[in-house]
């Protein structure tokens, strides 16, 4: 879809903004809308009186608002960024602001809020802007990157400064014509956003049919007419009636896990792996930090050395991940189990077979602690598993391989779309609050449904 721009332009005298609309008004912020204002509005009101609490895990990047928790606002007058309805706000420090949080202030109890100190609050003036349109600017890209480029302070302390805020030049359309751009960029985002939610939930469903799949495999084979029998086991169910049922630790020369000792760390050196370095089906070893080679050689002891073909499981925190380790010098911590195959278990077999549903439900069950669950080596050990015979592990593997690389092409497609339209989204805004397109004549369509199709064979 392609829109007509407006018919006269004049310079705006704003490098970053080029030619506006020739009846635009090249202003500030800060004479459209006043920055942080005061409390001293709110001072009457008795201690007792409720109000919005927004934290900034409140505020979402997507202009939306979470309004669960409410104080007294005696508790909150003092040290906390005060809002109305109707206020704007966004997050002024990293990464908060660089991921888009801010929103406008709807459905405060009593009007009023309080929240983080974090936010920077602007209310429009009346008559000059609206909460909307002016949601609208602050989110667009060239306030976000110009904002970014403003920020002072050192790594997760850098803040965008008011000063930028208030100073932001743009050229804002006349009253009237900011509701006619508000209402476009209104249709025409959920429109984009309802494609992106569709993206969002065909990429979740091509992750749950992968993973069913690969849980079938290993869990019932390949041929669908192969004799079945009944494993014993509640949650393992029938099992191809040749599959050997057996242990895991009863198919492994080593079931252990790493050292519990501190380590000395290196810049360069075997790397430390702990489970926050296993991923599922994969070792984060570019982020792991090293320990030395005379550390790595003299402190530690086989166990804490994983072999190539080694099992890597995470054992502490977020349980079941799984990768197979490839060899090159690395230790585990605690955090990490160790599974060493004998020659009747494929070691990537083993791999997919511990990331099936049916396991990784299992672990969690039987996972102990209370604050931090741990899968405890004794209980891993004596889980049953069906194991078929090492050829058609083999067969089993090449099936798993073959569908991976057909679902995560269908999955990366849905994400590039999902990418495009979120592109599609940012560049719209952008525009229109801009006047790189005029809006004044757009109606919205008759027909909402045909409409929305005809962006989905668009985007798509």
């Amino acid at each position: 879809m392609t829109f007509p721009k407006y018919p006269e332009y004049k310079d705006s005298g704003v490098e970053w903004l080029g030619e506006v609309p020739a009846h635009w008004a090249v202003k500030r912020l800060r004479y459209v809308a006043e920055l942080n204002p005061s409390k001293s509005e709110v001072w009457t009101l008795p201690a007792e009186s409720s109000v919005s609490f927004i934290p900034m895990e409140a505020v979402g990047e997507d202009g939306s608002l979470s309004l669960e928790q409410t104080r007294p606002i005696g508790e909150v007058l003092a040290g906390y960024t005060y809002v109305r309805e109707g206020d704007v706000t966004i997050a002024k420090i990293t990464p908060c602001f660089e991921n888009g949080k801010g929103a406008v202030m709807r459905g405060l109890k009593n009007h009023v809020g309080f929240g983080t100190t974090e936010l920077t609050v602007m209310r429009p003036i009346a008559g000059l802007t609206t909460s909307d349109y002016l949601y609208r600017v602050i989110s667009s890209e060239p306030f976000r990157v110009l904002g970014e480029s403003s920020m002072y302070g050192a790594g997760g302390q850098k803040r965008v400064p008011d000063d930028f805020v208030r100073n932001f030049s743009i050229a804002w359309p006349p009253y009237k014509e900011q509701e006619q751009i508000q209402a476009f960029l209104d249709h025409e985002i959920a429109r984009i956003d309802a494609l992106v939610e569709e993206q969002q939930r065909l990429i979740e469903l091509l992750k749950e049919k992968r993973q069913a799949v690969i849980s079938h495999a290993v869990t019932k084979g390949l041929d669908p007419d192969v004799p079945m029998r009944y494993s014993g086991v509640e949650w393992l169910g029938e099992v191809p009636a040749h599959w050997e049922l057996t242990r895991i630790g009863w198919i492994n020369s080593e079931l252990t896990y790493g050292f519990t000792n501190p380590m000395p760390t290196e810049d360069d050196g075997p790397k430390m792996l702990t489970a926050n370095d296993i991923g599922w089906g994969e070792i984060f070893y570019d982020t792991a930090r090293s320990t030395s080679e005379l550390a790595f050689k003299k402190l530690l002891t086989d166990k804490s050395r994983p072999r190539r073909g080694d099992l890597l499981l995470t054992k502490d925190g977020t349980l079941g991940r799984v990768a197979v380790h490839d060899g090159q010098p690395a230790c585990i911590n605690q955090s990490v189990a160790l599974i060493r195959p004998l020659c009747l278990a494929d070691s990537e077999f083993l791999c997919s077979l511990l990331q099936a549903s049916c396991y990784q439900s299992q672990m969690i069950f039987e996972a102990g602690g209370t604050t931090i669950k741990h899968i405890y080596i004794t209980r891993l050990a004596k889980m049953p598993i069906a194991l078929p015979p090492l050829n058609e592990q083999k067969e089993v593997l090449e099936k798993i391989n073959n569908e991976n690389v057909r679902y995560l092409s269908l999955i990366e497609e849905a994400e590039k779309s999902a990418k495009l339209l979120g592109e599609r989204r940012s560049a719209l805004i952008s525009a229109a609050v801009t006047g790189k397109i005029d809006v004044r004549g757009w109606t919205p369509p008759a027909d909402s449904a045909s409409a929305h199709q005809d962006a989905r064979m668009e985007a798509v």
